[in-house]
């Protein structure tokens, strides 16, 4: 497996898929390519620096976006593994490349959101040494805030 940056618009068909599984699932219903459009308006990923986890042939195994938007912090967003390569480690590699980046560009801690429901999710991130922190933004849709320290 290779994790390498890319440019949002070429990450867009595996962030496409990130909410197509999401919302789905908050919605408990498939969604309509016009309401994952509409999603896509509201939450842009333009301001994401984009890793794309990539097999041996070059097929996309899964996706991580980063922030850097609030130093000294860090934040991850819209982590997604295709369905035929989860439980293979992707979402714990690039979890660790997106560490590693953050601490390249000065970053001490690590932080995401995510909601109740992606216990899944959740479990990966306390897996990975996140604990839950206080919350630091008013997103509806989250029930859980996690950090990680990213000092040695």
């Amino acid at each position: 497996m290779q994790i390498v940056a890319t440019p949002v618009p070429e990450a867009m068909p595996l962030v496409r898929e990130y909410y197509f599984d999401i919302v789905g699932r908050y919605h408990g219903r498939q969604m309509t390519a016009g309401e994952i459009d509409q999603v896509l308006l509201d939450e842009p990923s333009d301001d994401l620096l984009m890793l794309v986890a990539r097999s041996a042939d070059d097929k996309p195994l899964g996706c991580l976006g980063l922030r850097f938007a609030v130093p000294p912090y860090a934040e991850v967003k819209r982590v997604y593994v295709v369905p035929a390569a989860r439980g293979q480690g992707v979402a714990q590699a690039l979890l660790a490349e997106a560490e590693k980046v953050a601490r390249q560009h000065s970053a001490v801690t690590m932080r995401l959101d995510v909601r109740s429901d992606l216990v899944e999710a959740r479990a990966l991130y306390a897996k990975c040494g996140y604990v839950e922190v206080e919350p630091f933004n008013d997103d509806a849709y989250v029930g859980h805030w996690m950090a990680k320290d990213l000092r040695p």
